[in-house]
């Protein structure tokens, strides 16, 4: 703890040139006396750091001493700072350890691939999570991440959408995923790999036994295959639409990616009017309605029968409303 405490505070003057005691024990979340100790540490481990006195002075260390890590190209300098993790290490419990790291990287970094880096941070920035949604709570987040990361089973009460609703299982965890800022477990239950919705868990306590891991599995792989796999077990019918030029076009922002997909290669060439035929995707007829209600007066419903039949009813109770006042 202490050592890793002593190389934090080299890497701060390093980075960042003279500081003040009290700075140093604020950014280390330690006393000034701890402070004075470890620099005297530093000195006598053969550091060149020394103090300034004064209300402008502090600690720094002798120009031209520093660390270099070799080997990284200007591009590769920038893009090790255009991560965008520190939200989803924080949710993990690694937030310390990737300002850590990060310190240390910046720290050892010639001073021109140090400043492009901190160009890179200070003007880009990733946000994962789609717009107008609330972040998840996953309080189990941090023991689920954890029992990848040591390679242990898994004990979990996990909440799903078919009966019965709560279930228990034991797993053996083979990584974690971040999808449009909602958590994912990859994990073997039985001899089936699937994912597992990280909100859904309900318990979830950690186990001594090794987890099990298939040979030659590969998470990226798995989660294209299993994504790909949920999408098309998700759209289990078809509707076929009579809808405007301008409807179709706009189907790719409010629409989900493999509804507008599907509309858009099926799509008929429109005619004098600028009305086209389609069929799109949806789950259910109920879903259909909910979704293609987005389209309004610009588009109609020909087939399911059950589906045209709700937007019957739903024109006939937006006539009463609006039209017999």
């Amino acid at each position: 703890m202490r050592a890793s405490r002593l190389v934090s505070l080299l890497l701060l003057l390093q980075t960042r040139g003279r500081m003040t005691a009290r700075a140093l024990a604020d950014e280390l979340e330690v006393s000034i006396r701890t402070v004075y100790r470890d620099v005297e540490s530093l000195g006598a481990s053969g550091v060149p750091v020394y103090a300034d006195r004064g209300p402008a002075g502090g600690y720094q260390l002798l120009d031209g001493y520093r660390t270099r890590l070799t080997g990284l190209t200007e591009g590769e300098a920038s893009t090790l700072f255009l991560s965008g993790v520190p939200g989803p290490a924080a949710e993990l419990g690694l937030g310390s350890m990737l300002a850590a790291a990060e310190l240390k990287l910046r720290a050892s970094l010639p001073g021109e691939l140090a400043d492009r880096a901190d160009r890179v941070r200070d003007r880009f920035h990733l946000d994962a999570p789609g717009w107008f949604r609330v972040g998840e709570s996953t309080p189990h987040l941090a023991a689920v991440a954890d029992a990848v990361w040591r390679e242990r089973q898994l004990d979990v009460r996990y909440r799903r959408w078919k009966a019965p609703r709560e279930v228990t299982r034991t797993l053996s965890p083979l990584g974690v995923v971040l999808k449009a800022g909602r958590w994912y477990l990859v994990a073997l239950s039985g001899e089936r790999v699937t994912a597992y919705r990280v909100v859904n868990v309900l318990d979830a306590s950690v186990r001594d036994e090794p987890a099990l891991r298939p040979e030659g599995f590969d998470l990226a792989g798995f989660w294209q295959e299993w994504t790909d796999r949920y999408e098309r077990s998700v759209y289990t019918g078809v509707a076929t639409v009579r809808m405007t030029s301008s409807a179709l076009a706009r189907m790719q922002y409010v629409f989900p990616p493999e509804m507008t997909r599907v509309a858009q290669s099926a799509a008929s060439e429109p005619d004098e009017s600028g009305w086209l035929t389609t069929t799109v995707p949806i789950e259910s007829a109920r879903h259909g309605h909910i979704e293609l209600l987005k389209l309004g007066a610009e588009a109609e419903v020909l087939a399911p029968p059950e589906l045209r039949s709700l937007f019957a009813a739903t024109a006939e109770g937006l006539g009463t409303i609006y039209l017999s006042r």
